[in-house]
């Protein structure tokens, strides 16, 4: 059965703009039968989110986005897992998480970028902090005028994932640990994956081989020529395609606005 769904938004709960609450409302709006909140490795968002979707009528699937270890900007998307299986590993990596706040201070420090910390932590507003909330920060004290250009030079590069090394779990086992939870486990935006030593193709018969279900091919800045090739690596190794807007708010990501792609999603809903 084809559903029109988003499988990759964003709440305050990690670094979204929106409540799970106020998200579930603009995704009834925007005409989704199928929702999925995934904030990064936090399932804090998800009770209210489930509630308010159920409310509305929404089909609520309860998600989560996995940093990976392996590369910069490898993320693994889980779906329909039990939440008190998954919970106590999610939690127990929220440390981890808190003090990456510092981390990336210091980094920008070094590159002479000095912005109030507590203007970072006001932006996360309780929830846990990530790159947007710095950038947010950022752009208001103009250290770059636009988005791109603050993740091009400072947190989105090779430099700054060396700071980044060895704090994630690997791909491998965020995999496994969504399966062991009951849930399904997706790649999320393979194009922005920086690849050091393997293909796309072999990174994503290794993911296979860990038990990855399905690939995100539908993606807002996904090229027709990067969609192609990532349904036809979902065909060669018979895995499921996922879609989603990656939305994090109108304030954050503007190029990414809510979607609903039409989905074949038995598979994850059955």
């Amino acid at each position: 059965m084809i559903y029109k769904a988003d499988l990759h938004t964003h709440s305050t709960a990690s670094d979204g703009q929106y409540s799970p609450a106020e998200l579930a409302v603009l995704a009834k709006k925007r005409g989704m039968d199928v929702w999925a909140v995934t904030d990064h490795d936090n399932l804090d968002g998800l009770d209210e989110a489930v509630e308010t979707g159920i409310n509305l009528g929404l089909q609520v699937v309860r998600g989560v986005e996995l940093s990976a270890d392996d590369y910069l900007n490898l993320h693994i998307l889980g779906y329909n897992f039990s939440a008190a299986a998954l919970s106590p590993w999610i939690e127990g990596k929220k440390n981890g998480r808190d003090e990456r706040k510092y981390r990336i201070w210091n980094f920008l420090c070094s590159k002479g970028v000095e912005i109030p910390l507590e203007e970072v932590d006001a932006e996360a507003a309780g929830g846990a902090v990530g790159r947007p909330h710095f950038a947010r920060v950022m752009l208001r004290h103009g250290i770059a005028a636009t988005w791109k250009e603050i993740f091009d030079r400072y947190l989105d590069t090779s430099e700054f994932q060396e700071i980044e090394k060895g704090t994630k779990p690997s791909a491998r086992e965020c995999i496994e640990r969504i399966k062991a939870a009951g849930g399904r486990a997706s790649l999320a935006h393979p194009y922005q994956i920086v690849l050091n030593g393997e293909s796309l193709e072999q990174l994503i018969a290794r993911l296979k081989g860990y038990g990855l279900d399905a690939i995100e091919c539908f993606y807002p800045i996904h090229t027709v020529a990067q969609t192609a090739e990532y349904i036809e690596l979902k065909r060669k190794y018979e895995l499921y395609a996922t879609g989603g807007s990656d939305f994090h708010g109108e304030k954050s990501k503007p190029d990414h606005l809510l979607a609903a792609w039409e989905l074949g999603l038995d598979w994850l809903l059955g």
